[in-house]
């Protein structure tokens, strides 16, 4: 793999998109008092500034950020704050994807495995796939970068939360993600050489100036579930829905890089991803969601509930991709930040 390792530095911090975000980035900052913080109430849900204010405070936990004291992952007021900003995107999640009472979470796999969208053009795998081109490619390794650079570490966090059959059946898929042992199959690693196939940057966070809301939400939302105890159900019913979609998807994305000739490392990322998920796909259902259940039936609504939202928030952002990309334009935030 050739350029900076992808977690070798932490970034530095973004560029403010709002009130909210602004007073995040000041707080951290800590060359001047910051604002007081503005209602999270008063922000979209899921508007840019309020998810790139979560963003930056769930970042300390993971690599943190350039000239950040580490001691600021547990301050107080960072955290009381962040936790009306979750409140309020939990809330938005909430009433938009409603679970009933007699959803399953079984029921719930199994409509992931029945949609068109699998199968066809219509999603942004399958446009890829039959139209992109090598810059669309591009931009979407770019945004995927938020997610794909941590693939494996915020799951990690549900495992003291699970037992027997489930934390077992967990610890085996996140040991692939992992690498099984060995430090260069680490998946983080595999899609930082991808990117370096398409000419990206690989360092960590690299493009969060560049990410829209949509893409920033689906990264929060797996942090949001990931350290929250209370969510563990919806961080299973999140990793089922991910095993479950993304050997399908995976596949296609890698015949959309072999034709538009990405390179090497590129397709490997995804022809990795199309057998080990469709093996995790079933350890998942079967022994972590199963498991999990077994033990705590009254877990399944918050299964269901991390599997819908995980698609309506990919959704959300498969839509302004594919209107971006259809009208020639580009799905970044900025063209000055475009991968090239």
């Amino acid at each position: 793999m050739t350029g900076r390792h992808p977690r070798l530095n932490p970034p530095p911090l973004p560029e403010p998109r709002g009130p909210l975000s602004a007073w995040a980035v000041t707080s951290l900052r800590g060359s001047r008092p910051a604002p007081p913080p503005p209602r999270p109430e008063d922000c979209p849900p899921y508007g840019d500034d309020l998810h790139l204010a979560l963003y930056v405070l769930y970042e300390l936990h993971y690599q943190g950020f350039e000239d950040v004291s580490d001691t600021q992952e547990w301050n107080p007021a960072l955290l009381a704050h962040r936790a009306l900003i979750e409140d309020r995107f939990l809330r938005a999640l909430r009433a938009d994807v409603p679970v009933h009472p007699d959803d399953t979470a079984e029921r719930a796999l199994d409509a992931l495995q029945l949609e068109p969208a699998r199968d066809d053009s219509t999603g942004v795998s399958g446009f890829l796939r039959d139209e992109g081109t090598l810059d669309q490619l591009r931009e979407y390794a770019a945004l995927r970068s938020l997610y794909h650079l941590k693939e494996a570490d915020p799951h990690a966090w549900v495992i003291p939360r699970l037992h027997g059959r489930a934390k077992a059946a967990m610890v085996a898929v996140e040991y692939d993600e992992f690498g099984a042992g060995r430090p260069e199959d680490i998946h983080a690693d595999l899609f930082a050489a991808l990117m370096a196939d398409l000419g990206l940057d690989t360092a960590y966070g690299h493009y969060v100036d560049a990410a829209p809301a949509e893409a920033l939400a689906v990264v929060n939302q797996m942090s949001l579930f990931g350290l929250h105890r209370s969510l563990r159900g919806a961080l299973v019913g999140h990793f089922a829905a991910v095993e479950v979609t993304s050997s399908p998807a995976s596949r296609r994305l890698a015949e959309a890089l072999r034709r538009t000739d990405a390179g090497h490392a590129a397709v490997r990322f995804y022809t990795e991803h199309v057998e080990a998920d469709a093996v995790h796909e079933q350890v998942v259902r079967r022994d972590v969601v199963g498991g999990l259940l077994e033990q705590h039936p009254e877990l399944g609504p918050d299964v269901v509930f991390g599997i819908r939202t995980t698609t309506h928030l990919e959704d959300r952002l498969a839509s302004p991709l594919l209107t971006a990309w259809r009208e020639g334009t580009t799905a970044l935030r900025s063209r000055a930040v475009q991968p090239s």
